[in-house]
């Protein structure tokens, strides 16, 4: 699906937060975790891996090699999309904290 012009973003932007939560360990019961075989490439799945989990290995020969054919803007969007859905897991697990510490 990421190879297509003119796709539904909104489904592969939600493939993209559910794979990026789901390597931080916080799964959805209503979605089907085979999908994102099916929406996300092998590059685009190394590249979001590499940029969620470690950042400073990033280099720019990555960014160039997914999507070779969508505009450098539609680049920049995933990687928001990928900061974003990194922030909101990591303040889950910070709320999570602060709650278990409160009461215990």
């Amino acid at each position: 699906m990421a190879k297509q012009r003119g796709c539904d973003f909104s489904v592969l932007k939600r493939g993209i937060w559910n794979y990026i939560h789901c390597m931080f360990g916080i799964r959805y019961d209503d979605y089907d975790y085979g999908d994102v075989n099916h929406f996300l490439e092998r590059n685009l799945k190394v590249y979001l891996k590499t940029v969620t989990c470690y950042p400073e290995k990033t280099k720019s020969q990555m960014f160039e090699r997914y999507w070779r054919q969508f505009k450098y803007a539609e680049k920049v969007r995933v990687n928001l999309l990928v900061l974003e859905a990194r922030m909101q897991a990591e303040l889950l697990y910070a709320l999570h904290a602060i709650t278990h510490y409160m009461i215990s």
